[in-house]
């Protein structure tokens, strides 16, 4: 059977034994050279989209480094959390369950509460990880909010190969997040001023999700929600403990009223 190669394109030009025809048959096949240009494509077209998330994962990430080298952690501990968790907001939360007493429950609690917007990312990439073979796993387990607004929202350029753009958002958000973190660790260890109140950045970072969030929203629904089962909890459950039955209630709210806030844009 006569093949020919061009351009990547695998040319067959076959005997037809009842008509006695040449039919010409064009198959594509991904050797290297053509994988590798296929790679270096949706590279070149991701890293733009991710050159704004660097310069914020770094600092965040620094930050992060820092206070756990300060908090009496060694670098590795925030370079393998990046590498393993990934969670942003929840690696500083593990701070101080880390230095707290064992409570394996609790953690996983919180661990699924402050995380638990990351059901919704999934169900809204589900058509988007269509065909995306063995990267889908890790697409999946790097989904931070970052890496989900730009693979949500990004028009992928034609010709870009769209399992690949995301595969390479997705790493290189990681790679700064996990640098960052690794950075700040070995920073942490000659920094000679204070210190003290370095965790605020937790609260400063969960003030301006909730900004984003705001700006992002035609209708604020989400918002009103969030501050809503605040209060309310708040007042029932006291400072102390009202941060899991706060978080548990805006899980169910935003579940059971799901498709009236998306009606209404209030997701858009």
């Amino acid at each position: 059977m006569p093949f020919r190669e061009s351009g990547g394109i695998i040319v067959d030009m076959t005997e037809n034994p009842a008509e006695g025809d040449r039919i010409h048959m064009e198959h594509t096949i991904e050797t290297p050279a053509v994988s590798g240009g296929i790679r270096r494509k949706a590279f070149a077209a991701a890293f733009p989209y991710t050159i704004p998330i660097f310069a914020g994962f770094w600092f965040l990430g620094i930050t992060y480094g820092i206070y756990m080298n300060v908090s009496g952690f060694s670098f590795w501990y925030p370079m393998l959390m990046g590498l393993t968790i990934f969670g942003g907001s929840l690696e500083f939360v593990a701070v101080s369950m880390l230095l707290g007493a064992f409570a394996p429950l609790q953690t996983l609690i919180m661990t699924l509460m402050i995380q638990a917007r990351h059901l919704f990312y999934g169900i809204a990439m589900l058509d988007k990880l269509k065909g995306t073979g063995w990267k889908k796993p890790y697409l999946i387990f790097g989904l931070c909010d970052e890496t989900f607004s730009i693979n949500c929202s990004a028009e992928i350029p034609e010709g870009v190969d769209k399992g690949w753009f995301m595969f390479f958002v997705t790493l290189l958000n990681q790679i700064y997040w996990v640098s960052g973190a690794a950075l700040g660790g070995i920073l942490g260890s000659f920094i000679t001023f204070d210190t003290k109140g370095l965790d605020f950045v937790m609260t400063a970072m969960f003030v301006v999700i909730f900004l984003e969030q705001w700006m992002k929203e035609k209708r604020h629904h989400t918002a009103f929600i969030g501050l809503f089962a605040s209060a309310a909890c708040l007042a029932v459950f006291g400072a102390d403990s009202f941060m899991i039955p706060t978080m548990a209630c805006i899980l169910v709210l935003l579940t059971v009223f799901r498709k009236p806030i998306e009606k209404a844009g209030g997701l858009s």
